[in-house]
C-alpha cells in the first residue's frame, strides 16, 4: 500500500490522444470559419484549465502551511495537476497573436480616440502585457516544480527536513500566488472590457480557481479509489474534502454578490456597465446559472454531514462545478467579444480537447512517483484519519 504505483490504462490514454485529436479539428475548422469565436475559445480554455492547476497548487501549499495530517496520502494528485502549468505557459504564449481579436486596448486606433484607455495604456500594452505573462508563468512553473522536487526527495531520503521546506517554500508560493494570479485574472478578463473595472473582480477569480481545483482534486482521488488505488480513503477523508468545496462555494459566493451589491448600491455607469451589458440580451440567464452551479448546489447538497460523506452526492456535485466554472468564464468573455451567446461543436470540441490534455498531464505525472508519498512524517495520521 505505502508503495503504490499508479500505472496509466492504455485504453484511458487512447481516449485522450482522441480528445486531444478533437480539440485541434475544433480549432482548426473555428480559426477557418470564424476567427474570433476560436480565439475566445481558445482564451477560455486556456484560463479554465490554468486556474485549476494553481487551485490544486495553493491546495497543497495550505496543506503544508496548516501542518494537514488528513491530506498527506494524497499530494501526488494535486502536485500532478500544478505539473500542467509548463503547458500552459506555451498556450498562452501562443495567444499574444490572438489579443487584437480579443482586448480593445491592443488597437491603436482604440487607444489614439479614447482617454480612458490612454490613461490606462501604461499598464494595458503589447509589451507589458507579454511580460507580465512570461513573469507570471515563469514564477509559478519555478515553484511548483522546486515543491515536486523536494517532495520525491523525501519519499528517497525521509526524515522532516524535506517537509520543513516544503513548508517554506509554500509559504513563499502563497504570496506570489495571490498577487501574481489576481493580476493575471485582471489582464486575460477584466481587461477584455477596459472600460469597466472592479476591486472584488481579482479575489473573486481567484477564490473560483481555489474552488474548482478542490474538486478536481476530490473527482480525481474518488476516481482513482474506484479504481483500486488509494485504498486509504475513507469517510472521513471524503469529509474533509467536501468541507473544502462547501466552504469555498460559500467564499464564492459571498464575493459574487459583494461585487454585485456594491455595483448595484455605487451606480458608477463605469462599473454599472458590465451587468447593464449582460442583462440586455441572452446572458443574463448565466448570471443566474452561475450561481446555481458554483454556488446553490454544493451549498445546499453538501451540508448535511451524510451526504459530505457519501460518494455518490459528491461525484454529481463536482460534474456541477466543473459546468459552473464554465459557465462562469463564458459570461466573462463572450458579452465582452462575441457579444452574443453562441454555443456549438466549437465550443464543446475545443473544451475536450484541453480535457484530454489536462487529464494526460496528470495520468503522466501519477504515474511518475508513488502515489502514496511514503516518508510523509504525516502519512500515518494520514492512513489513520477518522472522525
Amino acid at each position: 500500500m505505502i508503495d503504490e504505483k499508479f500505472v496509466v490504462p492504455r485504453n484511458l490514454k487512447l481516449l485522450t490522444y482522441g480528445l486531444i485529436g478533437i480539440g485541434v479539428l475544433s480549432f482548426a475548422i473555428g480559426f477557418i470559419t470564424d476567427p474570433g469565436r476560436a480565439w475566445a475559445n481558445y482564451l477560455l480554455n486556456n484560463f479554465y484549465f490554468v486556474s485549476i492547476a494553481i487551485g490544486a497548487a495553493f491546495f497543497i501549499s495550505i496543506q503544508y502551511i496548516s501542518q494537514a495530517g488528513w491530506s498527506a496520502a494524497f499530494k501526488r494528485i494535486p502536485e500532478a495537476m500544478a505539473a500542467y502549468l509548463p503547458i500552459a505557459a506555451g498556450f498562452f504564449i501562443i495567444l499574444l497573436f490572438g489579443v487584437h481579436s480579443l482586448y480593445e486596448w491592443s488597437h491603436e486606433e482604440a487607444v489614439a480616440t479614447d482617454h480612458l484607455i490612454q490613461h490606462k495604456a501604461v499598464y494595458l500594452n503589447l509589451p507589458f502585457f507579454a511580460v507580465r505573462v512570461l513573469v507570471f508563468f515563469g514564477l509559478w512553473i519555478l515553484m511548483t516544480k522546486w515543491m515536486r522536487r523536494v517532495s520525491l526527495k523525501e519519499d528517497v531520503e525521509g526524515g522532516v527536513a524535506h517537509f520543513v521546506k516544503s513548508e517554506h517554500l509554500s509559504k513563499i508560493f502563497i504570496f506570489i500566488v495571490a498577487v501574481t494570479f489576481s493580476a493575471f485574472s485582471i489582464d486575460m478578463l477584466m481587461s477584455l472590457q477596459v472600460h469597466w473595472f472592479s476591486t472584488l473582480f481579482a479575489a473573486k477569480m481567484f477564490i473560483s480557481a481555489f474552488q474548482h481545483g478542490s474538486a478536481i482534486i476530490t473527482l480525481i482521488v474518488i476516481l482513482l479509489h474506484r479504481a483500486g488505488y488509494l485504498k486509504v480513503l475513507n469517510r472521513s477523508h471524503l469529509h474533509d474534502f467536501t468541507r473544502y468545496m462547501f466552504m469555498l462555494a460559500i467564499v464564492w459566493g459571498y464575493f459574487t454578490f459583494a461585487q454585485f451589491m456594491l455595483i448595484w448600491y455605487g451606480n458608477i455607469p463605469e462599473e454599472t456597465a458590465y451587468y447593464v451589458h449582460r442583462w440586455d440580451g441572452p446572458f443574463e440567464v448565466l448570471f443566474y446559472a452561475s450561481i446555481i452551479l458554483n454556488w446553490f448546489i454544493p451549498f445546499l447538497f453538501l451540508m448535511p454531514r451524510s451526504n459530505s460523506r457519501r460518494k455518490l452526492v459528491m461525484f454529481p456535485v463536482i460534474i456541477v462545478l466543473i459546468i459552473g466554472q464554465y459557465v462562469e468564464l463564458y459570461y466573462e468573455i463572450w458579452p465582452a467579444t462575441i457579444h452574443e451567446a453562441k454555443f456549438g461543436l466549437l465550443e464543446i470540441g475545443s473544451w475536450l480537447g484541453y480535457a484530454g490534455l489536462f487529464t494526460l498531464v496528470v495520468l503522466t505525472y501519477l504515474s511518475k512517483a508513488s502515489l502514496i508519498p511514503k516518508n510523509h512524517p504525516y502519512l500515518q495520521e494520514s492512513i489513520h484519519h477518522h472522525f
